[in-house]
């Protein structure tokens, strides 16, 4: 066995040590399925997945059992996870003007045949919402050897009957609250500008639409007659069409400059602002407005960071690695499809691919590169190459540890067998007599 199969074992080991005895047996096996490509053959199903691995019926039945019924929670899974990459040192987050960038987003998992699915997420290829998984995602974003990674932080999974926007406020808030002094949350267009204004002491960086509207946290001077002025001067970052007329943007507090490569980048600053309907004196923000030539559009952002236009920008960029987990989980594992139904396992099995995804991509970037043949001669760090090569591996020639990862010994010859363990019994009948009964 290789190192970096080694390694994997030993992470997976950490990740499960909270877990019951037993049931980290039965994750550890479904976690290497997961991490060797089985689901892509099988489609998402999860018997033939396991069955894959060449195991026994009676441990692929324990796998699954495990994911159904096994008493965890994927965050502790998660917490865990994120301690062992931090005491390894490997994971270097980056820095700019002493702030750190901690990244958010929704994904879903698309269940379009999954009964009563009472939550949905849109999707630009149907043009419409569809019934789906939805999760929350918070990522500390990095790099761990020539890769950027997010490590992932929090998963947060929609409650039945909660709206997307109610679960991007309490991802918002929980995020908050696990940030350190030195750290920002970054989001995108999908996240409301006040919901990030109404937590308290935490920075954000967020995208804006381009029609946005804001109003200066100051009144205008008094013109002499009539009314005093209550609300603030309207500030438009970009001009508009309204009908015929055309709209003027208005002019910046500041302008800022920089060199990237040939290429000069010019940002329009707007100091001190609230909301369009809110009168001065609230919490003001600032509007950004990035002018790359190598765009069409400009970048609009909203921030509370006291800091340049170029870290600003700097710190929108490094979001994206938040998009690499749901890629790795669904793509180049195969668990965008799943055949699981229960009300436990429908969740479990996304959040343990998505944690898998992101462990198969921290590992990708400390190993050496390993090419998917003689053709692959400037062979990257990726997930994909690392998946193929754990499904050339034996299950049964992995080195596990037999005191934590075994069976669990429990009695059940008093239960009842067969047809008589699940035969149907009228309520408040005793299971003994309905068992037994004739």
């Amino acid at each position: 066995m290789s190192n970096v199969a080694y390694e994997i074992v030993a992470l997976l080991c950490r990740i499960l040590s909270a877990v019951p005895l037993g049931t980290n047996r039965g994750l550890f096996t479904l976690m290497w399925a997961l991490l060797s490509g089985r689901f892509l053959p099988s489609r998402g199903a999860v018997f033939p997945a396991l069955a894959a691995l060449e195991l026994p019926a009676s441990e692929v039945r324990r796998a699954e059992a495990a994911l159904a019924y096994g008493r965890f929670q994927t965050q502790e899974l998660v917490r865990d996870w994120h301690q062992s990459v931090g005491e390894a040192g490997r994971f270097r987050p980056p820095c700019y003007e002493g702030i750190r960038p901690v990244a958010c987003d929704l994904s879903g998992f698309y269940r379009p045949k999954l009964g009563n699915c009472a939550t949905k997420h849109y999707t630009s290829q149907a043009a419409k919402a569809l019934p789906a998984l939805v999760y929350g995602l918070c990522v500390e974003v990095g790099s761990v050897g020539p890769m950027r990674l997010g490590l992932l932080r929090l998963l947060l999974r929609q409650k039945p009957g909660e709206r997307e926007c109610d679960l991007q406020r309490r991802l918002l808030r929980e995020a908050g609250a696990t940030l350190c002094p030195d750290e920002a949350l970054i989001v995108d267009a999908g996240f409301a500008l006040s919901d990030l204004r109404a937590l308290s002491g935490v920075g954000f960086v967020v995208r804006l639409p381009k029609n946005t509207t804001s109003r200066r946290n100051l009144l205008p001077p008094y013109a002499g007659k009539g009314r005093p002025p209550q609300w603030g001067e309207i500030v438009r970052p970009l001009p508009r069409t309204y009908g015929k007329q055309r709209i003027p943007a208005t002019k910046p507090d500041a302008i800022a400059r920089w060199k990237e490569g040939r290429h000069t980048i010019k940002a329009h600053l707007y100091e001190n602002l609230v909301a369009s309907d809110e009168k001065p004196g609230g919490i003001s923000y600032r509007l950004i407005v990035i002018y790359d030539p190598r765009y069409h559009q400009p970048l609009v952002l909203g921030t509370n960071l006291p800091v340049t236009a170029f870290a600003i920008r700097q710190l929108y960029r490094d979001r994206w690695p938040v998009e690499q987990l749901p890629l790795a989980a669904k793509q180049i594992l195969g668990a965008e499809r799943s055949f699981v139904f229960g009300q436990e396992a429908r969740f479990r099995l996304p959040e343990l691919a998505l944690l898998a995804g992101n462990l198969l991509s921290y590992v990708a970037g400390t190993a050496p590169a390993i090419p998917s043949g003689f053709w692959d001669r400037s062979c990257r760090p990726t997930c994909g190459r690392l998946r193929r090569y754990l499904a050339k591996l034996h299950f049964s020639e992995l080195a596990l540890p037999a005191e934590q990862l075994r069976k669990k010994a429990s009695i059940t010859e008093h239960l009842p067998k067969g047809v008589d363990a699940h035969r149907r019994q009228k309520m408040g009948q005793p299971q003994s007599q309905a068992a037994w009964a004739t």
